[in-house]
């Protein structure tokens, strides 16, 4: 504190005092202007902290709340006393302030505290304020009370500052930022320092029930896991549910989650689920279990006999449109199979294959083994070989399980093969031997399988001996192709005889014309020479 008086030229001495709240004076420290030195006075609240210059400058190190005071500069000549009084003001910068004592939570439409805004160690005192997301919150009846105190410390004189906020809070204010603020006075004017942000969790209760099913699918199919899930948009959200099943009036209570395990077709209907305390507040959800029944009659394996008729059917049952597909030998075929009179070929396994194309993993199949047995049957044919020195006997077997197939010789000739077989398909085959017969011989071919044994036998002449050969037996794929060409033939000769018939057609009616117009032309023209004249014209008109 600098002395604020002009030095006179005959100074003694300076001193410096301070004034007590009653007036009364209290002398801290003294320099003489001859001998230069300085005393301090004994006032234990100053000791070691005081330091009086050449210029009578008073300083005072480790400030405090009781320096604030008024101190007096004093210059003393020998006639005269000159004083120049300083008026020291401290000032104690408040710490951050900080929300404390916070509510773990706050209801909708009830008042409560939020908690305490605190600012400690200032002086002078401050003033605190709330914000709610960056505005002033001003205390509102039933909504907003502001509760402030400050105290002192008696050994610092430093205040500490507290606010404490009551608030109704709504859903509005659900993650909305509350801070606080102080306001203080310094050396420089007045400041303000700023808390951290809090966020309190809001309670409201449940205004809507909403429930799902788990796993989200697009379609349920019998056999799975169904697991239903009822929630609450309150906070908290609920934790106990009633469920009501299809047809049960009485609801199940379980937490959030109900599971129906193994679900069947008759599942298929609406779920619903509502708070325990509030059975009005209720949500529902429709289920559909699809199913698919397949039923194929006969199936398994089935033996019929050859010519026989075995009527198939694939019966389906589903929730929604399936599609079919039959599969023969792992062929997919175009239609249902239909056995109005068996055949060897018709053997094989069969398997109707049936699924719902919008339910995923929802398919059914059943196979029918069909076996088609007949009992042997035998065909002989002979062919002489282009050379005449051989001929070829075939024995044509047809039969199911497979016929084995013997050769007897009666008579004289060499058999050059006897051996070879054709490959067995669709309860066919033949064996063939050749033979140069030097007199006439009797073949025999015998077919045996499980069902019966059939003989046959075909006179054979000798070598030397011309004979008319029989055809060798048309396979099915041979027969197929004849078959086919027939057809192109017939249809040829039909459109030629249609083709025919259409030009008779057209030149009758063109002849019964004619006639009617000679007719007419004669009954109008009266005499020969007109007629006469008539035929001229009618010669050169063909001609």
């Amino acid at each position: 504190m600098p002395c604020r008086l002009d030095v006179p030229q005959n100074l003694m001495f300076g001193k410096w005092k301070y004034e007590k709240p009653d007036g009364s004076p209290v002398f801290i420290a003294f320099r003489s202007s001859t001998k230069k030195s300085v005393q301090y006075d004994d006032v234990p609240e100053y000791k070691d902290r005081l330091s009086l210059s050449e210029n009578y400058t008073l300083s005072i190190s480790n400030a405090r709340i009781s320096d604030e005071k008024r101190f007096v500069c004093m210059l003393v000549t020998e006639d005269n006393v000159f004083e120049a009084p300083t008026v020291v003001k401290v000032f104690k910068q408040p710490s951050k302030p900080e929300i404390v004592s916070k509510a773990l939570f706050l209801e909708t439409e009830q008042l409560k505290k939020l908690g305490d805004c605190v600012s400690e160690d200032s002086y002078p005192d401050g003033n605190i304020t709330w914000y709610r997301n960056g505005k002033v919150l001003h205390p509102l009846e039933g909504a907003v009370v502001i509760i402030f105190k400050k105290e002192m410390d008696p050994v610092t004189q430093l205040y500490t500052m507290t606010s404490t906020l009551e608030y109704k809070t709504t859903k509005a204010d659900i993650q909305m930022p509350f801070t606080c603020s102080v306001t203080y006075y310094g050396p420089s004017g007045q400041k303000t320092v700023h808390s951290e942000q809090a966020v309190f969790d809001i309670y409201y209760p449940t205004e809507q029930v909403t429930i799902q099913v788990l796993p989200p699918k697009t379609a349920i199919k019998e056999g799975d896991n169904v697991t239903l899930k009822c929630l609450g948009n309150g906070n908290p959200p609920p934790e106990e549910f009633l469920f009501y099943l299809p047809g049960q009036p009485e609801g199940i209570r379980s937490s959030n989650t109900y599971t129906l395990t193994d679900v069947r077709r008759n599942a298929t209907g609406d779920y619903k689920c509502s708070l325990i305390d509030k059975k009005s507040m209720i949500a529902s959800t429709a289920i559909t279990v699809h199913y698919l029944d397949l039923s194929l009659n006969p199936s398994g394996e089935v033996t019929r006999q050859i010519g026989d008729a075995l009527p198939v059917s694939c019966t389906i049952s589903a929730s929604r449109n399936a599609t079919v597909v039959w599969m023969k030998d792992n062929i997919r075929l175009r239609s249902s199979p239909s056995f109005s009179s068996l055949h060897y070929q018709d053997a094989g396994n069969y398997v109707c294959e049936t699924a719902l194309q919008e339910v995923e993993g929802l398919k059914k199949r059943e196979s029918l083994t069909l076996i088609v047995e007949g009992k042997p049957q035998i065909k002989m044919t002979k062919k002489t070989d282009p050379s005449g020195l051989s001929k070829t006997i075939i024995c044509h077997v047809e039969g199911f399980p497979k016929p084995a197939i013997q050769w007897t010789i009666t008579g004289s000739g060499s058999v050059i093969n006897q051996t070879e077989e054709s490959p067995y398909i669709n309860g066919r085959y033949y064996s063939k031997i050749i033979i140069s017969p030097e007199e006439n011989v009797t073949l025999t071919c015998t077919a045996e399988n499980q069902l019966e044994r059939t003989v046959n036998s075909l006179n054979v002449s000798a070598i030397s001996i011309p004979e008319h050969d029989e055809a060798d037996e048309i396979s099915d794929e041979n027969r197929e192709k004849v078959n086919d060409q027939a057809k192109l033939i017939v249809g040829i000769v039909v459109g030629l005889l249609l083709a025919a018939l259409v030009a008779g057609v057209v030149y009758w009616l063109y002849m019964k014309k004619s006639k009617t117009a000679s007719k007419h032309v004669n009954k109008d023209l009266g005499n020969m020479e007109e007629n006469k004249k008539l035929e001229e014209n009618n010669h050169k008109t063909e001609a």
